[in-house]
């Protein structure tokens, strides 16, 4: 019977073991981030959404619809989300854009459960949220985003 060195055995098993828990964790992260570029832009409904009035937002409401934008000060994206939502609401009068630093109102931020920036909220006239978007945005994205109920108003 050849004999076996156990530490050998052991450093064999360990660095296999390193290897499987790293290609766990790079699909894992792979996953996470594939799920989120895929749901970045896209707007999803809110149900049952907080209301904002004017005095949260330090900003006036628009006439039919509001886009709130949570920005930070690192945020790559936002630069590019803030001059979308601005020229949009440049060609539509009952459009307003307020663009909020998540670090400066932790507590609107918390409250709406901000965990990333750029989030954009869409407000409608009442300041209810019926719309969420997070990451990135088109303007035919912003646009899409407004629900049909609004421009008829």
């Amino acid at each position: 019977m050849p004999w076996r060195c156990p530490v050998l055995l052991l450093s064999v098993d360990s660095f296999l073991l390193r290897v499987a828990v790293l290609v766990v964790v790079l699909l894992l992260a792979t996953s996470v981030g594939l799920v989120l570029r895929r749901r970045a832009g896209r707007a999803r409904v809110v149900i049952d959404g907080d209301v904002l009035a004017a005095a949260d937002l330090a900003a006036p409401l628009g006439e039919r619809a509001t886009f709130v934008q949570f920005s930070s000060p690192t945020c790559s994206s936002c630069g590019a989300v803030r001059r979308v939502l601005t020229g949009l609401a440049a060609t539509d009068p009952g459009l307003a854009h307020v663009e909020i630093d998540a670090t400066e109102r932790l507590d609107l931020a918390r409250r709406l459960s901000i965990l990333r920036t750029p989030t954009v909220l869409l407000l409608d006239h009442r300041g209810l949220v019926v719309r969420r978007i997070s990451g990135p945005i088109t303007p035919e994205q912003a646009r899409a985003a407004v629900p049909e109920s609004t421009w008829s108003r």
